[in-house]
């Protein structure tokens, strides 16, 4: 399959649906790469910018305010979905919350059939934590591929990028269902954007 990605990100782009739990989730006929990161990390803006769109994926400055999984159909017919998860680590939020938002995560990413990767996101202004560890480590022992992405580039100095683009990767050496490269980008800018694109397009197609 020969693809634009640019192209195909330009075209039929439609929110589905939200599922506050597995029983929700829309029936497997399709592909799926899901969007994964610390609450306010920037998922909803990076769906966006993928998109071409202002507000495909709700954005907001609040943190842990996606608590459901948001599906979004790409292509006419369908070619695959995008998945905005629950953000993770938002130390405000309810315990009861937090609980139900990582057995929804947990559950998704373990059981999902038609899932293809998922895309962990990294504020570049502060590298992978201990949350993102735990996520990482999860997505390990499930083996479940993912691929790491720095978001808010244009945020911090190019040797400060540098600095963590290179400790990122050496990070990703202790992760064996990790994809081996890193995506540097920044919404705003849409810096590594048509990188991302392809990268989304040769995961669907693999």
């Amino acid at each position: 399959m020969s693809l634009n990605p640019d192209k195909l990100f330009s075209g039929r782009v439609e929110f589905l649906k939200s599922a506050p739990a597995l029983e929700f989730l829309p029936a497997p006929g399709a592909p799926e790469i899901a969007f994964a990161g610390r609450s306010n990390v920037g998922k909803s803006s990076l769906i966006n910018a993928l998109t071409g769109r202002r507000a495909i994926a709700r954005t907001s400055v609040t943190p842990g305010r996606t608590q459901e999984l948001n599906y979004f159909e790409i292509g006419e017919p369908t070619l695959f979905r995008l998945v905005d998860m629950p953000g993770y680590g938002y130390a405000k939020a309810p315990k009861n919350i937090v609980k139900k938002w990582r057995f929804l995560i947990n559950d998704y990413l373990r059981g999902r059939t038609v899932l293809k990767r998922t895309i962990v996101l990294i504020d570049s202004r502060h590298g992978i934590k201990k949350v993102d560890e735990e996520i990482l480590a999860m997505l390990d022992e499930a083996a479940v591929s993912y691929a790491l992405v720095l978001t808010k580039a244009d945020k911090i100095k190019a040797e400060q990028l540098a600095k963590v683009e290179a400790e990122t990767l050496a990070a990703l050496r202790k992760h064996p269902a990790a994809y081996p490269e890193i995506f540097t980008t920044s919404s705003e800018k849409k810096h590594g954007i048509t990188e991302l694109r392809t990268f989304v397009l040769d995961s669907i197609q693999e």
